[in-house]
């Protein structure tokens, strides 16, 4: 008797779906306390609390419907066989358009298709009742309905462009790759990340966004002044128009080696008055880059890449596992790597667990970093108005923010400041 591996998946998917549930119930029942945190009287304004109260539970209230029906579409293609009823309706397509079936790269890319039109149908309504009702209620939206689907059309248009030649070079080297497959599959990854983080911020973010150089001033002098004491390799400071789509607010720095840049969004600039909270934040951006959390990080996701591609080689020619999820007689490159990423889903969740909770320990290191700079103020000022602009929650369940955050809660934050600040005094 063989293992059954599609029950075994659709059944940990709809345990961790109950569990998530009951982890976002908890959440929602903080969104509607209706008093701040203790540590937040007197920080954060009632009027901006009351907007955020309302602006988390309408997200809360929307995510229940979203979670349901994902679920529901999930459990039911995998149960139900819809898999593999697209792949061989992809076959179809291509004999119809007088075109080698046989080939796996073509079938390949014709089922990628067909998956790519069911995603952006199931897709849309989400998105455009998250941007356009949820979104613009609370204020947030400033795109309009042209500059959404331009946007979107530009999405698949790069999909098309880049999705392809990827697909292909890793069913060849799948083919081709022996017993050193996971290296060579890694490696292409690796390869592959270098020269997306390389062309990304330099032609692909620019078809959506406007990148213009910050301009000369107190902000661009304070910041550059900060980098250059931290022998940080400043190349380019930019300003990004987040502001044409959305009012949420962000700052990232990207590049390699000694070029690097930092980008700001607009969105930041407006909603701290203070210049020095912005370089404050920017503190804390570097401390990641002075405490090599960026570099730690990219390494740790190196490591697992290459262990979830030994993982694939192992199960890759399994025919049970390909029966059992409902193609029989077929091994297709792609679908192997889809069954297992579905098979190896109890694991994710742990290791992504166990991410979070180094990316929130990361996130404490920064804030420290730039306490220590002498932003310990700034900082927390920041960090207030951030959360005010952005309206993010202020109650949080303590196991919701332990299984979800990336970073931890904005009480956390200040008061991890404040122990800093009380053991020096």
């Amino acid at each position: 008797m063989t293992f059954p591996y599609l029950e075994a998946v659709v059944g940990f998917m709809i345990l961790m779906y109950f569990f998530e549930t009951y982890l976002d119930l908890r959440q929602h029942s903080a969104h509607k306390l209706p008093t701040l945190p203790k540590p937040l009287e007197g920080v954060i304004s009632q009027e901006k609390f009351e907007k955020s109260r309302a602006y988390s539970l309408d997200k809360s209230a929307f995510h229940f419907v979203h979670e349901f029906v994902t679920i529901v579409l999930d459990s039911g293609i995998l149960y139900f066989g819809i898999l593999p009823w697209f792949w061989n309706k992809a076959g179809d397509f291509l004999v119809y358009a007088g075109l080698n079936a046989e080939n796996e790269i073509l079938h390949t890319l014709a089922f990628l298709a067909g998956v790519m039109i069911w995603s952006q149908i199931t897709d849309l309504p989400v998105s455009l009742y998250s941007t356009f009702v949820i979104e613009a209620r609370h204020g947030f939206n400033k795109q309009t309905v042209w500059l959404f689907f331009k946007d979107m059309v530009k999405s698949i248009v790069l999909a098309i462009v880049i999705g392809p030649p990827i697909v292909s070079a890793m069913i060849v080297i799948v083919q081709k790759g022996g017993p050193y497959l996971a290296i060579y599959l890694w490696g292409f990854m690796f390869a592959l990340s270098i020269v997306m983080m390389t062309l990304y911020p330099v032609l692909i973010a620019p078809l959506f966004n406007k990148f213009t150089p910050l301009p000369e001033g107190e902000l661009r002098t304070k910041i550059e002044e900060l980098a250059s004491s931290l022998k940080f390799p400043l190349k380019k400071l930019f300003v990004v128009d987040g502001s044409t789509r959305s009012s949420h607010s962000n700052a990232y720095m990207y590049g390699f080696f000694n070029n690097k840049r930092i980008v700001l969004y607009d969105t930041l600039i407006q909603q701290c008055k203070d210049d020095k909270e912005v370089v404050a934040v920017i503190a804390h951006e570097l401390g990641h880059w002075k405490l090599n959390h960026t570099m730690y990080s990219f390494i740790a996701v190196q490591i697992l890449t290459l262990l979830q591609f030994g993982g694939y080689t192992l199960v890759r020619n399994s025919k049970d596992l390909f029966e059992s999820f409902g193609f029989h007689g077929v091994q297709p490159v792609l679908i192997g790597l889809i069954i297992f990423q579905h098979t190896v889903i109890p694991l994710q969740h742990l290791v992504n667990f166990a991410l979070n909770l180094v990316s929130r320990s990361f996130e404490f290191q920064a804030d420290a970093f730039a306490k220590n700079l002498g932003y310990a103020n700034e900082l927390k000022a920041g960090l207030v108005k951030l959360q005010e602009e952005n309206l993010s929650a202020m109650n949080t369940d303590p196991w919701y923010s332990a299984y979800h955050y990336s970073h931890p809660p904005l009480v956390e934050r200040l008061a991890a400041l404040d122990k800093t600040d009380k053991k020096e005094d």
